[in-house]
């Protein structure tokens, strides 16, 4: 959809309104086009007509053609026509009006029989042009079955120039290549332009051959193809992907002297892109550059649109600031900013797309739905549901009626988030407002309610799907088995296997990657086995992901004759090793002991240009700490920073560990400041690593600072961090911030363990706090948790110690009934 807007037609005057008062000639002396008008009679000529209406503040520019009038028609129709009410001596622009205005059910004959100017034949190349403007075919059909009706009408190839050229537009090529037909019956002789339209006609619809053929019977006509011929001929076979033979015509076209112009040149990218070449596209580019003509804006479109496809996101943006700085001979348009808004959506930066998106409004650009519906997607593809119905709501605003993509990806959004009630309730929404979806559309919901593990709506939803007539496909049934394996339901997975066969679906890789990875998840690593090997008996060619899930999966299980035999095949048929396939042989070698061929592994990966990711670095961390080798722990992790990777808790709590196993607690607590000037959130692992060097180094301040950090995420710790820090506060001498720790832990809702207990109680006793102590005694009763006969013993003789009767008859009636029952 284009971002201008059309001109609406005039309303109809109205007596009771002020007539707008008309812009002087000297106003409109600079709009108007005098190198056609001074050259060409009045009649014929196109002249912009302004008018102001004050009342209202609007101003209008119009285009005015007045053609032949009554007085300069022939005089045999002047005399007809003269002193009669009912001919009217309209202007062509006039009479165009009139019939747009016309509802389908009115007569145009009507509206034409009271024109004077149909009895000058130069007005019917006018009233077909200017109605060829606006667009209106059925309209623009009906005037000329009504002009081929006329007595005066004459047949001109101009005429049918227009009209092939119109059907075109409305990829009508039946109709336009039936009007290059009748123009011949009527013996209109085809020219140039003839041709052009109808190989522009089959190009549009991506008829490459028809296009060809048209070409040979022009040269067989004795009419030499023009540039725009070839031109037309390039794009009819890069439409339709065929690069190859659009390259064939370019070459063709220098051979027979007509030189390429910028427009072929970017026909030819766009063949380039449209045939996925776009590293070819992206050659071609650079032997462009070095002659004389400049790039426009279509030009770097398809550009970045390459770039993008490579990942080459980084060059992208630098032409887009390039285009931004003012720095090239054009400008950017909505295209240009809606394939960076795209870019920085799968990089998953959202809040750049964002930026984009108001920078194209700061611009004075007014977005079209295909912008508003990437920065949906934008927001879609990290669960923003409500930054998506926002944009959704603002794309209503902007006059545009929110299509089919506007409506999955808000579906989409709701799904990533989780909430399947407000993606089905967008589905219902969007046929509710006659938006038919598509099969884009049912996998989005299928993936919703399968991401909420609800795995019996989402085949609803696939038979509801079959039920309309669209096709599941593979990402239907990846999307299935993939729901699957996360909630654990191997009968689903064979099912719907056996669903894709009875519907003559055959499974493309990423199908059979789902099937594997979710038998994997199931922990059939046999089925999973099975299946690959039954893939490669299909000749379905396996990937890196397919790699990537058998080898980490017989990793996991340490199944290592399948893990080297996995790795093998993946060498023989030259699939490219990935990061996680190179983690997974790091940690392989790691568990069989192998420290030097894990380190041999690493360096391979560096070499070959694969860059190690924060999974692999944590996987060496892991290797060193294993061998209690901190130093080359340490290293890792400053290499990891060096090459701007930053680290994750689960690398950093491994590092802590490795440090503190070599007695560096200083360097665990210059890593915790690290992760707090970096905001890398601290997990369990690491809160218990800190914890443990505080209290070898008895810096019981930063202990205690961590401690009150920790209080809001008590839940989420482990029962031995618990204990390590109750431990940690009783052993410093903190008892009373101990008992409130623990009071909070109680009040969380977490249940309290024995051996959580068990610390409590040993730092309360060696305290001296042993009326403390009974009571927590009592509280483990009341909690259902029996306490041992040497918890009571180790109480008993405090009891005795300071005279307490009462305390002590009651703990030694405990301590005899657990002997009984013990006996």
């Amino acid at each position: 959809m284009s971002c201008g807007s059309s001109q609406p037609p005039l309303p109809p005057l109205q007596a009771d309104k002020p007539k707008p008062a008309k812009l002087s000639s000297s106003n409109l002396e600079a709009l108007r086009p005098t190198s056609r008008d001074d050259k060409k009679s009045s009649w014929d000529g196109r002249r912009l007509v302004g008018s102001v209406d004050y009342d209202k503040g609007v101003s209008r520019v119009s285009v005015e053609v007045a053609g032949v009038g009554r007085d300069q028609i022939p005089a045999r129709y002047r005399l007809r026509v003269y002193g009669t009410r009912w001919q009217k001596d309209w202007k062509v622009s006039e009479v165009v009006e009139r019939l747009l205005r016309l509802n389908d059910w009115d007569d145009v004959d009507a509206v034409l029989n009271c024109w004077v100017g149909r009895f000058a034949r130069k007005n019917f190349s006018l009233l077909i042009r200017e109605m060829s403007n606006k667009g209106s075919l059925e309209r623009v059909v009906q005037v000329f079955q009504w002009m081929k009706s006329q007595k005066n009408y004459c047949p001109r190839t101009d005429i049918y120039n227009m009209m092939i050229r119109l059907h075109a537009r409305h990829n009508q090529i039946d109709q336009a290549r039936g009007l290059f037909f009748e123009m011949q019956e009527w013996r209109c002789k085809p020219d140039a332009e003839t041709y052009n339209s109808l190989i522009s006609a089959h190009g549009r619809a991506g008829q490459w051959r028809w296009a060809t053929n048209i070409v040979e019977d022009m040269l067989s006509a004795a009419i030499p193809p023009t540039r725009s011929t070839y031109n037309n001929l390039i794009y009819a076979c890069g439409s339709s992907g065929n690069w190859k033979e659009a390259l064939k015509v370019c070459k063709k076209m220098t051979e027979n002297g007509v030189g390429p112009d910028l427009v072929t040149h970017n026909i030819i990218l766009s063949a380039f892109k449209s045939g996925g070449q776009y590293a070819k596209a992206l050659a071609y580019f650079e032997l462009m550059k070095k002659t004389n003509i400049s790039p426009d804006t279509v030009t770097f479109n398809i550009v970045i649109h390459c770039l993008v496809k490579l990942g080459q996101y980084g060059r992208a943006v630098d032409i887009f600031n390039l285009l931004i700085g003012k720095r090239a001979e054009c400008c950017p348009d909505v295209v240009t900013f809606t394939s960076i808004i795209h870019a920085y959506s799968i990089c998953g930066q959202v809040e750049n797309c964002n930026k984009v998106f108001n920078m194209m409004l700061a611009e004075g650009m007014k977005p079209n739905i295909v912008s508003f519906n990437a920065l949906m997607a934008a927001y879609a593809s990290h669960g923003m549901h409500d930054k998506a119905f926002a944009t959704f709501n603002e794309i209503k605003r902007a006059g545009y009626r929110p299509d089919v993509v506007s409506y999955t990806s808000l579906l989409n959004a709701y799904g990533r988030s989780g909430k399947y009630k407000e993606a089905r309730g967008i589905f219902d929404m969007m046929k509710k407002n006659s938006c038919r979806p598509n099969r884009v559309t049912y996998n989005a919901l299928i993936d919703a309610y399968g991401s909420a593990g609800i795995i019996s709506e989402a085949v609803q939803v696939l038979r509801e799907m079959e039920g309309i007539g669209i096709q599941p496909d593979n990402v239907s049934l990846s999307t299935l088995l993939a729901a699957c394996g996360r909630c654990g339901q191997i009968v689903k997975i064979n099912s719907i296997l056996s669903m894709a066969k009875s519907l003559g679906i055959e499974l493309n890789t990423v199908a059979h990657n789902s099937a594997i990875g979710s038998y994997m998840a199931v922990g059939e690593y046999r089925k999973a086995v099975a299946f690959y090997r039954m893939m490669i008996e299909k000749n379905v060619k396996p990937d890196t992901a397919t790699f990537n899930i058998l080898i980490s999966g017989s990793c996991k299980l340490e199944k290592f004759n399948d893990f080297f035999e996995f790795l093998d095949e993946m060498k023989e048929l030259n699939v490219p090793l990935s990061k996680e396939v190179y983690s997974s042989v790091i940690c392989a070698y790691i568990k069989q002991g192998n420290l030097a061929e894990a380190e041999k592994t690493f360096a391979m990966m560096k070499a070959t240009g694969c860059m190690p990711d924060v999974i692999t670095y944590t996987s060496m961390i892991n290797a060193y700490r294993t061998t209690d080798d901190w130093k080359k722990a340490w290293d890792v992790f400053e290499e990891m920073r060096v090459n701007n990777i930053k680290p994750d808790p689960i690398a950093c709590s491994a590092l802590m560990e490795a440090l503190n196993r070599g007695c560096q607690s200083a360097m665990v607590l210059q890593l915790a400041k690290v992760m707090r000037e970096e905001s890398i959130l601290l997990n369990s692992r690491a809160s218990f690593e800190i914890v443990s060097a505080c209290s070898m180094l008895r810096d019981w301040k930063m202990a205690s600072e961590l401690v009150e950090k920790m209080e809001l995420s008590l839940s989420l710790l482990s029962v031995g961090l618990l204990n390590q820090l109750i431990h940690f506060l009783g052993k410093s001498g903190k008892i009373e911030t101990m008992m409130k720790l623990f009071h909070k832990i109680v009040a969380s809702g977490i249940v309290v363990s024995f051996s959580t207990y068990s610390v409590l109680l040993k730092n309360l006793l060696a305290a001296g706090r042993w009326r403390k102590y009974i009571e927590i005694l009592e509280w483990m009763e009341d909690g259902g948790i029996r306490p041992s006969l040497q918890m009571y013993c180790s109480v008993l003789s405090h009891a005795l110690k300071y005279k307490s009767m009462k305390h002590a008859v009651l703990i030694q009636e405990k301590i005899d009934s657990l002997r009984e029952k013990v006996g």
